[in-house]
């Protein structure tokens, strides 16, 4: 896929340059990243240098991960680091995070949801995962800040040094944000049953009055 460049009100989303080594090294060092990021650890130079010149590029050329800097306008500072996933012919996920020095402004959830525009308009995605492991509060804040519905608890859904977690997983569909689907969508509320459409239960299969 050709890169892109996406800019809001106060953000510049463009793929990683090798200028943003430094930056990307630097914030790599926060602790809380190395918690919940499968990032390496240690972090080198040498990591931040392979993700910027090779990770990136790679992604977006073979189209199986479009990875974006986060840059307060187009000269200011990294404010955060975000990647969207293909995961199917018409899911994908969202994985980000953001500098220690720049939380709290509500960054991140701008940031999401300029991805989550450009992912349903023009990388024809029509379901946008988001997943964390349990405990990342901070995440999730994020994902319900941005539209996420929080859909439950997938065991073992999450795998982080080699170790497999739980995670929080929820979805964003192209009308919470009030743009057209793809593909239709019809919910499940329509179908489902009242109770007064189920007979009383007794022992073998349950009968539905017609």
């Amino acid at each position: 896929m050709e890169t892109i460049t996406l800019t809001t009100d106060r953000l510049v989303l463009r793929p990683h340059t090798p200028e943003d080594t430094a930056e990307v090294h630097a914030a790599c060092q926060d602790p809380e990243i190395q918690h919940w990021i499968p990032v390496p650890v240690p972090y080198r130079r040498e990591d931040a240098e392979e993700f910027v010149t090779e990770t990136v590029p790679r992604g977006w050329r073979d189209g199986t991960e479009f990875n974006f800097a986060v840059r307060l306008g187009a000269g200011g500072p990294l404010v955060a680091a975000l990647g969207v996933i293909p995961r199917g012919p018409h899911a994908h996920e969202v994985g980000y995070w953001a500098v220690a020095g720049h939380r709290g402004r509500g960054y991140m959830t701008e940031a999401v949801r300029a991805a989550a525009r450009w992912a349903f308009t023009e990388a024809g995605c029509v379901r946008l995962i988001w997943r964390a492991g349990i405990g990342n509060t901070a995440s999730r804040a994020v994902a319900e800040k941005a539209g996420f519905v929080v859909e439950g608890v997938q065991r073992a859904g999450m795998e982080h040094r080699d170790t497999l977690r739980d995670c929080w997983v929820g979805a964003l569909l192209p009308s919470d944000l009030g743009l057209p689907s793809r593909l239709p969508y019809r919910p499940a509320a329509g179908d489902r049953l009242q109770a007064a459409d189920v007979a009383p239960l007794s022992v073998g299969a349950p009968r539905l009055r017609a």
